[in-house]
């Protein structure tokens, strides 16, 4: 949620200023550019990553205005003419933007933002689309890793205190939300998303009385319907979990109530839970939930469900709302086109490092189903006028390795960028979060397992098209010879 009491237009990179400039003294302001945003490699050697931010970059973009007082800030830098300056004072969005829906999920190198407009404002969105795009697409990659790995049981978001500061705490904990995680325990979240607040105490709660039962058996009185003890501030078996029990058992129970769990947050996660679950059963609490955090990630999961633990959630923290294995997401944003007299000219940059050379031209990407089981099979980049026959076989083939080639049958597609403006206005039905999080659920269920696997996951098919293909190799062919 953009704060539009907060103007961040000038949160932007300075040369997209001074080049916005140059281009309107030259006579260029009116110059159509295409730009694609994209990534190159999937965080923590996974093969997708879940797109993410796409309303947040909706907001930014709607409230995108330059107030009198930065267009003075501007001016006493001295290098910006005054007709630049006056068209900053009277900014008009006229861009048409396409984009991957929010919740999809997405592979390296196919564009998951396309802006074409004025070439000073498609430059002027570079830093904050990427900004807004890498942060939360990275959050709810790690999240959804995170929710896969637990096995259908519960994720709760930890982290707030962790984050790289509030907006990355507020937009992290949606970004989490959308991959599967349940809820946050920063209030603000569910006040401003509607995402469910979760917490009960802290160690201080605990330790603030003179004994752990009256710590536990004022919180009982105080929340019956919603009591969840943390069982682990002195001895967690010896004292922690029985004065958990007494308190059910004198609190709870003859008011009819019943605990909704039990939390660990420190020690042998696995070996605790093991025990506490037994314990919990003998006294007639197989309905209490065992809930653990502690620096917990998808690793740290698995090995916990591996070794037996007894655990039903967890609430995980700095791992997730910083993404702390692979906390960059490299998301770039990169001229593929400009227009002149009505002409569509194809832009290529090229490099020494194969996969930063960028590929040309407007583009779609089509998702290719499996008829019979709706899996996902291959991902097409075409350019824009391309179009599908489904009534007969697709043959595809490696963009780097070309012989290596499939030939697909009994399939059917899904265009992925849709418009979200046409010429500076707004044209999408805007979701609701909760119905983001619902096409993201049923995104990842259409992938194969094999695509999901934490250590070694099969590669996803992502190919050009012949004619985009082409397009190239032959700028690169050209490239070559007029360098």
């Amino acid at each position: 949620m953009i704060n539009k009491e907060r103007n961040l237009s000038l949160l932007m990179d300075y040369y997209e200023l001074t080049m916005a400039n140059a281009f309107f003294k030259n006579g260029q302001q009116d110059t159509i550019a295409h730009f694609d945003l994209y990534f190159r490699k999937a965080p923590d050697d996974a093969v997708f990553a879940i797109a993410t931010g796409l309303d947040t970059a909706i907001e930014y973009i709607e409230n995108l205005h330059f107030s009198d007082e930065e267009i003075e800030f501007l001016r006493k830098k001295n290098i910006f003419c005054e007709e630049f300056l006056e068209y900053l004072r009277n900014f008009k969005f006229e861009c048409d933007v396409r984009a991957i829906r929010e919740g999809s999920v997405v592979f390296p190198n196919e564009p998951l933002i396309t802006v074409r407009g004025p070439f000073i404002q498609a430059l002027l969105l570079e830093t904050m689309l990427l900004l807004i795009i890498n942060h939360q697409t990275m959050i709810a990659t790690k999240a959804n890793r995170i929710v896969r790995y637990s096995q259908g049981r519960t994720i709760m978001e930890f982290g707030s205190r962790r984050a790289h500061g509030p907006d990355a705490a507020n937009l992290g904990a949606r970004a989490a939300y959308i991959s599967g995680v349940v809820g946050s325990a920063n209030t603000l979240t569910d006040y401003a998303y509607g995402i469910p607040a979760l917490g009960t105490m802290a160690h201080s709660w605990v330790q603030s009385f003179d004994s752990e039962y009256e710590a536990f058996k004022v919180y009982a009185e105080t929340y019956p319907d919603n009591t969840v003890l943390l069982i682990d501030t002195y001895d967690t078996l010896r004292h922690g979990l029985p004065n958990a029990i007494k308190c059910f058992d004198e609190v709870l129970k003859p008011l009819g109530k019943r605990p909704k769990g039990v939390r660990l947050d420190s020690g042998d996660l696995a070996y605790l839970s093991k025990k506490a679950r037994i314990m919990l059963d003998e006294a007639g609490y197989e309905d209490c939930p065992i809930v653990a955090s502690s620096s917990l990630d998808e690793f740290k999961i698995k090995d916990i469900i591996d070794q037996g633990g007894k655990i039903d959630s967890f609430g995980v923290g700095e791992k997730l709302i910083t993404a702390e294995s692979n906390p960059v997401f490299g998301g770039v944003y990169k001229l593929v086109a400009i227009e002149r007299d009505g002409e569509v000219i194809p832009r290529i940059k090229i490099s020494e490092n194969i996969e930063k050379i960028t590929t040309p031209g407007i583009k779609q990407v089509y998702r290719i189903y499996d008829q019979e089981t709706n899996k996902a099979k291959a991902d097409l980049i075409t350019l824009s006028h391309e179009t599908i026959n489904e009534d007969e076989p697709l043959t595809i083939f490696h963009p780097l390795y070309t012989w290596k080639r499939k030939t697909i049958n009994n399939f059917y597609t899904k265009p992925l960028l849709v418009p979200i403006y046409e010429k500076g206005k707004l044209v999408y039905d805007r979701p609701s979060l909760n119905e983001i999080k619902e096409y993201c659920k049923e995104e990842i269920e259409s992938l194969w397992e094999e695509y999901k696997r934490l250590d070694q996951p099969q590669l996803y098919k992502v190919d050009l098209s012949q004619e985009l293909w082409d397009l190239k190799h032959n700028l690169l062919n050209q490239a070559k010879n007029n360098n």
